[in-house]
Parts: structure tokens; C-alpha cells; sequence
């Protein structure tokens, strides 16, 4: 086998166990947060004793990424997503839409990482729209 078929074949490896962590990190933040934005409040305080574990979970989906990434800017970007979902499910007043940005620079982020050097078609929330036409 070639060094370049080698170089392929690991990329694809590299690319396959991310996409996994990845995909269980976004099934566990769409947990957190649906959770978290359907509990109601008694007296002022979030009800929900599935956020525990839920979030015990979603910081275990993070340090899978962290260890899975070979960039520092996944890692940034996981941790700070979650940060945010934590602090969200914890009963900060955080407005869900606090959660898009973090979220497409998660996104952003791991398409870097699994495909460096190669731009993403589309245009993702972290990126500014420029003025139409």
C-alpha cells in the first residue's frame, strides 16, 4: 500500500469515528434542549430530573469529540456549545436562539475538521450574510 493510500484510508478512519461522535453529541444537545424547553416552572424553578443525566451524557459526548478531534477549533467550538446547553438546562435565563450561533460553529467546525481546506456549500449561521443582489 502507497503512503497516499495509507494517507486516505486514515483520513477516511479519522472521518468515520467523528462523524459518529458527532452525530451522538447532536442527539444528546437536541435531548438537552427540547428537555430543557418543554419542562414548566413550579414556583419559579425549572422542573426536570431527566437534566441531570441528560447533561451528565452531553458532557460525555463532548469529551468523545475532544478526544476524536484533531483540530483545537471542534474542541473550542463542542465546549462552548455545550457550555451553552448546560447553562441552559441548568435555568439560566438563556433564549434558545442563544444556541444558533454555537451551534452552526460546532457545525462549522467538524466539517474542518473531517475535510480540511475545503469550504462548506451554503452558508451556515456563523457566517455573515452579505447584502442581495
Amino acid at each position: 500500500m502507497s503512503a497516499r493510500q495509507l494517507e486516505v484510508q486514515e483520513a477516511a478512519a479519522h472521518r468515520a469515528e467523528l462523524k459518529d461522535a458527532v452525530l451522538k453529541f447532536l442527539n444528546v444537545a437536541s435531548q438537552v434542549e427540547k428537555a430543557t424547553l418543554s419542562r414548566t416552572e413550579v414556583g419559579g424553578r425549572p422542573v426536570g430530573d431527566e437534566l441531570g443525566p441528560l447533561v451528565d451524557e452531553l458532557w460525555l459526548a463532548q469529551a468523545e469529540i475532544d478526544l476524536a478531534a484533531r483540530s483545537e477549533g471542534l474542541r473550542g467550538a463542542t465546549y462552548r456549545y455545550a457550555f451553552r446547553l448546560a447553562g441552559l438546562a441548568s435555568g439560566e435565563a438563556v433564549d434558545a436562539s442563544e444556541l444558533r450561533l454555537p451551534q452552526a460553529k460546532f457545525m462549522d467546525a467538524a466539517y474542518d475538521d473531517m475535510w480540511p481546506g475545503r469550504r462548506r456549500t451554503g452558508r451556515s449561521a456563523a457566517q455573515p450574510s452579505g447584502p442581495i443582489g
